[in-house]
């Protein structure tokens, strides 16, 4: 991400901390942790567009003044939800690139993590950083420096993943880290997409294990 976008996104980060503590001098009657978690269920079912001030209400069980007071609007309460799903997606990408013996492990734990994420009532769900950069990214530049920083994020964590692989000799020399990465992102992330329309998921653990045998493989 540039120079410019972080600044972009941390200014962003700071305005939406700054309305939701408005009412810093008196007392919370709810968890604001807990309003945001159930704000992101709600968007991640409905998607942005699809989800109303009403049912903001009902899965936060605030009043709408509450609401107005702790987060501005819809769109404030918005921006708070999706930077809690990008922490989460990006911690449980440094969890499973982590969770082998060997930089491959890992990395090979993270496809199979993505694969497992694509089947069920998961996979109709879909990826909410997918599904907010296809429905605002374009028009909305607050949303759209969150998922810069989501996708610069997962990629910088590829790249340092492969370079390590490739120095314990399990990626083959020849492989281009950035390139890869790059690769690698818009097919993790494609998954997600491609299983919405009757994919199944012996076809993409298929398709990783092929994806890997590319990036092993000595010629």
């Amino acid at each position: 991400m540039t120079i410019k976008n972080q600044m972009v996104y941390k200014f962003g980060m700071t305005t939406v901390n700054t309305i939701s503590q408005r009412q810093r001098g008196r007392p919370r009657e709810f968890d604001l942790d807990q309003a945001v978690e159930h704000a992101m269920q709600t968007f991640w079912t409905r998607g942005y567009q699809g989800t109303s001030l009403p049912d903001l209400l009902d899965a936060t069980q605030l009043s709408r003044g509450s609401l107005y007071a702790a987060f501005g609007d819809k769109h404030g309460l918005f921006l708070q939800a999706l930077d809690r799903y990008i922490e989460q997606a990006l911690a449980r990408l440094d969890d499973e690139l982590a969770s082998g013996d060997s930089a491959l492990a890992g990395l090979k734990a993270c496809m199979e993590g993505y694969v497992a994420r694509t089947d069920g009532a998961a996979g109709k769900r879909g990826c909410l950083v997918v599904a907010t950069a296809m429905e605002l990214a374009a028009d909305d530049p607050e949303v759209s420096v969150r998922i810069a920083h989501f996708f610069d994020g997962m990629k910088a964590r590829l790249v340092k993943t492969l370079k390590r692989a490739q120095k314990e000799a399990d990626v083959a020399k020849h492989v281009d880290p950035v390139a890869s990465a790059h690769v690698l992102v818009c097919f993790l992330e494609g998954l997600r997409v491609v299983q919405k329309t009757g994919f199944t998921s012996g076809s993409n653990s298929a398709a990783v294990h092929a994806l890997v045998d590319g990036l092993t493989s000595r010629r």
